[in-house]
């Protein structure tokens, strides 16, 4: 197929319009459960699992990626993305069924294969059919539809839940995914040359695993997305403690600023380069931690979580662009694959990390939050070091 004739400028198409509204349904799908999950947990009697709810989603999210990268480059970018939405769409059928602490476990893994799959092949379908020189500007655009799912899911999920039920709100999270894949299956295939499924697909090699072109932005990523890690594991608890009924506000605050950012801030990575833009973002995102660690009002957080989201705003978009940037365009779902592995192992860290030295004791959240900017100062000082080195123009 000749994806150039999906490359119309402006970028604004309906191509681009789609997959940037199945992501926002995708990303609502699975971010809607994650303010009443630790209390759903403790309610069967879990609650020293807390730290599994995110590890166990994004241990199988980055043991799949490298899975999904080889999938995207060689099936297509469209049944790739299919896959996780339909991840997304069984697991929210089948929580109220399994009704255990294992059986929930088991599903948080299961679940986890739905990120891995869909944001791998998104990013390679947006690079296909932007132009290089606007990839920052067009990545920022479908991060701020991701944000907006991130943003309203929550919020709805905990609406819901106060409402209705937490059976219903299992039920929605699937109803979302479903129109993510019903969107999916109007949308067309940019990769060129494509090979029909077989076994053999599925056979990874060490060097299919990692693109070793685009680890210094998976050094970055990693360090950067452990403190992710620690706020989706303990926010919901902070939140309840500091009398904030809808735990999901703090989600929805940071991705409302992150979506006002992401636009200009995408923009300013075409422009004058991927890393000066990434250092402010990283400082900010630094201070956004300290200040919800020193925060002990409603107000005080909720400042925080608008620290975080434009501290967010400006580095994913830079990221994502820098991936792509050193990336080859053979081996672009590859490249985004090894990206979102150092994702999903930061976030898994950090969030295993967190639950094991929380244990329900709300006294030690700030001092988790204060290592959480220790290791996102080292994401700075690398990006600082990888300038140096290379003497890179930011």
């Amino acid at each position: 197929m000749n994806t150039s004739a999906l490359k119309p400028n402006p970028i604004y198409n309906v191509h681009f319009g789609l997959v940037c509204l199945s992501s926002l349904l995708f990303s609502a799908s699975f971010n809607m459960l994650i303010p009443e999950l630790p209390e759903y947990l403790s309610s069967m009697g879990g609650a020293e699992y807390k730290g599994l709810i995110i590890a166990l989603f994004t241990l199988t999210a980055g043991i799949s990626r490298p899975f999904s990268g080889r999938l995207t480059d060689t099936l297509g970018r469209v049944p790739v993305m299919a896959v996780g939405s339909i991840v997304c769409f069984v697991c929210g059928i089948l929580y109220p069924v399994l009704g255990t602490v294992s059986g929930f476990l088991f599903l948080r893994l299961v679940h986890g294969f739905s990120t891995g799959f869909k944001p791998t092949a998104t990013a390679a379908y947006v690079a296909d059919i932007i132009p290089r020189e606007r990839w920052g500007e067009a990545l920022g655009i479908h991060g701020l539809c991701f944000s907006t799912g991130m943003a309203i899911g929550p919020a709805i999920g905990s609406t819901i839940k106060l409402h209705f039920s937490m059976d219903m709100l299992f039920y929605a999270s699937s109803a979302f995914a479903l129109l993510s894949i019903i969107i999916l299956m109007n949308m067309k295939e940019t990769l060129q040359h494509k090979h029909r499924f077989s076994l053999h697909v599925l056979k990874i090699s060490r060097k299919d695993i990692i693109a070793k072109e685009v680890l210094p932005a998976a050094v970055v990523t990693f360090l950067a997305y452990m403190a992710y890690g620690v706020i989706l594991t303990l926010i919901p608890d902070w939140s309840q403690f500091l009398g904030i009924a809808n735990k999901g506000m703090f989600f929805m605050v940071f991705t409302i600023t992150s979506l006002l950012i992401r636009f200009g801030a995408g923009k300013a990575s075409d422009k004058y380069g991927r890393l000066k833009p990434m250092s402010i973002g990283l400082g900010i995102l630094i201070i956004s931690l300290i200040v919800v660690a020193f925060s002990d009002s409603i107000a005080g957080l909720l400042t925080g979580a608008a620290l975080y989201g434009i501290a967010t705003g400006i580095v994913s978009p830079a990221l994502n662009a820098w991936t792509v940037d050193m990336s080859y365009p053979e081996h672009r779902g590859k490249a985004m694959a090894t990206m979102y592995i150092a994702l999903e192992a930061g976030i898994g860290l950090g969030a295993l990390f967190a639950g094991w030295v929380y244990q329900d004791v709300i006294a030690k959240i700030p001092m988790i939050m204060y290592l959480s900017a220790g290791t996102t100062f080292l994401a700075l000082a690398y990006v600082w070091f990888f300038i140096r080195k290379n003497k890179a123009t930011v």
